[in-house]
């Protein structure tokens, strides 16, 4: 359906991986981290994909764009949650990196597409 375009995005796609990745992982954290570390990192990892999907509804680019500052910031914010979770020993070297991996695509993702709306449309900015 056209009212749920954010679905196309490949940004989205790999948002949803993150979320995917951090749900598997905090699976196994310790149980005092189910009220700590973890379920910040599941309600970070969310609202990526959230304020990607509440971005794309909006009609301003400016609306979009702001949006999309929130998602890359969520995103970053799990992404320092992961290495407190490598610090403490809950994942791996290799899951860190692996993780690592997929946080970097993403963001190239979600900057590229706050990019894609900052274009100038003949000759004019948006703002």
């Amino acid at each position: 359906m056209e009212f749920f375009g954010y679905r196309n995005l490949v940004a989205y796609e790999k948002a949803r991986e993150v979320v995917r990745r951090v749900y598997y992982v905090t699976k196994s954290f310790p149980k005092d981290e189910v009220f700590a570390l973890s379920s910040q990192m599941r309600r970070a990892a969310v609202s990526i994909t959230s304020n990607i999907a509440e971005g794309m509804t909006r009609y301003s680019i400016k609306d979009k764009v702001h949006f999309l500052e929130i998602a890359y910031g969520s995103l970053m914010e799990v992404m320092s949650q992961m290495e407190v979770a490598e610090d403490q020993r809950y994942i791996t070297t290799a899951e860190f990196q692996n993780f690592e991996v997929l946080v970097a695509d993403t963001a190239r993702l979600i900057s590229g597409l706050q990019k894609s709306f900052k274009q100038p449309i003949d000759g004019q900015k948006l703002h």
